[in-house]
């Protein structure tokens, strides 16, 4: 693969766009169909034969306070709420100005999806994630982000917007703080050249560049790495080139609850509902309720790296609405019993472990983990989920004004037409793996694409209905 480079700009491209994004995620496409919106000549190129990124790996949760859908679900919300639950569970490491502007602008770019392109969005109301005060999770039916992709990568075709596949962008064009175009490279090895007045990094984090993870966030060094492999690090190599500003480059969301070895995510929700985590002679060891990111170094740090997620046929019912844990039930992973004695048997724990684990969950209060109960219980049929620990995507990124999505320069300076967003653009969660708030991603890439589309302000509005 080539080394993502900079060199000088060309006197002449092969084509020539207003506004190149490189990248089609949510990110992507979501800048793109706002560049579009706004009037721009768009081209969107990906690098993989259709849209996928970290995108399609996930659940396809964005959460947004104050959207009409809360409403019409009787949920009150608002971004001051929001931003007090991101910065709290980031024990305050983010740049306020960003949270800020994600939170306010969170709800009008799931209404104006809704309302404008059609995605049927709804709230997951039926359970609640680690650290949101309110219920704000939005998704698509099938909780899933391939549907999220796919849905966007539907109005994408839809309103003729340009988008080329297979074409990998392996230079940047650029002079000081102004970018010209980019070279792509097709899957013969032959290159193409884009000139562009603007160009939009929504080329995702740096999961997959097992280099960069050892050297910045060594501690999940040898998690299983379940992001797409597309995220090798391409926006913070052309950063570094080019002289502009990162920010957390620690910053992780990790999972605790991929089924092994299966290689599927297990929705939390199996642990907020009532489960709980033991580990390979079945005893509890952690405090569940901190969040799935930081389950996945409590994870790794058992005795063969991995542990059991404890639950039963209530909360199988829940989490049937996810598309993966469904997957999960048809390829073997969830192990069903009636008893947890039985439980312990298919398990291979000794005989009353199981028991003695869920003996340790008082009704109502604290445990000696520090986790809280309020009435959970669990009642048969029961069921178990192998679990390792996994690096799921990176969190910083490349430094941005949140106002423009505009890179910032390592002076504090803002290059003149080169945007970030997504994984390609610093986060709020915080410098590590623990600041990490369900949705966080997709929150930025959502808003953030929103913006660097637009191109002008943070303000973004509902508009129209679907053309």
């Amino acid at each position: 693969m080539a080394h993502p480079d900079i060199a000088a700009p060309l006197a002449e491209y092969d084509i020539d766009v207003g506004t190149l994004v490189i990248g089609a995620g949510a990110a992507g496409m979501i800048a793109a169909l706002r560049a579009h919106e706004a009037g721009q000549d768009v081209l969107v190129i990906e690098a993989d034969a259709l849209p996928s990124g970290s995108t399609a790996l996930s659940a396809g949760l964005i959460p947004a306070a104050g959207t009409q859908l809360q409403q019409q679900a009787g949920i009150a919300d608002d971004a001051r709420l929001f931003a007090q639950d991101i910065q709290k569970k980031a024990h305050g490491e983010n740049a306020q100005a960003l949270v800020d502007v994600l939170t306010q602008n969170a709800a009008s770019v799931i209404d104006w999806l809704c309302h404008t392109h059609g995605l049927p969005f709804s709230v997951v109301t039926d359970f609640d994630y680690p650290g949101h005060a309110r219920r704000r999770m939005h998704g698509l039916p099938s909780r899933s982000g391939e549907e999220l992709v796919n849905a966007l990568r539907g109005r994408i075709e839809h309103l003729g917007i340009p988008l080329i596949c297979e074409r990998r962008a392996v230079t940047l064009y650029a002079q000081g703080a102004r970018m010209s175009g980019a070279q792509v490279m097709r899957p013969d090895g032959a290159t193409e050249t884009i000139g562009a007045q603007r160009i939009i990094l929504a080329c995702n984090g740096f999961g997959g560049n097992r280099a960069m993870v050892s050297r910045y966030m060594p501690e999940i060094d040898k998690g299983l790495w379940f992001g797409h492999d597309g995220n090798n690090g391409d926006a913070i190599l052309w950063g570094e080139q080019l002289g502009a500003a990162t920010q957390h480059l620690g910053a992780y969301q990790g999972h605790g609850n991929v089924a092994h070895p299966h290689g599927i995510l297990i929705t939390w929700a199996v642990i907020t509902e009532g489960g709980f985590q033991v580990n390979k002679t079945g005893q509890r060891f952690w405090n569940e309720a901190q969040g799935y990111s930081e389950a996945a170094r409590a994870v790794l740090g058992q005795d063969g790296g991995y542990a059991w997620s404890i639950f039963d046929a209530r909360i199988a019912n829940i989490a049937r609405q996810f598309a993966d844990f469904k997957n999960a039930e048809s390829q073997g992973a969830v192990i069903w019993a009636d008893t947890l004695d039985a439980l312990d048997a298919k398990c291979g724990f000794a005989k009353g472990s199981l028991a003695h684990a869920n003996a340790t969950r008082p009704a109502q209060g604290q445990d000696t983990f520090g986790r809280t109960w309020s009435g959970q219980t669990l009642c048969g049929p029961f069921c178990a989920v192998k679990v390792t620990g996994a690096l799921f995507h990176t969190q910083g990124g490349l430094d941005i004004d949140p106002e423009t999505a505009r890179v910032k320069t390592t002076s504090g300076a803002l290059f003149e037409n080169l945007y970030a967003t997504g994984g390609a653009a610093v986060g709020v969660s915080g410098t590590s793996d623990s600041g990490y708030l369900s949705g966080n991603g997709l929150l930025a890439a959502s808003v953030l694409g929103s913006i660097a589309g637009a191109g002008n302000s943070a303000s973004v509005a509902i508009c129209g209905q679907i053309p």
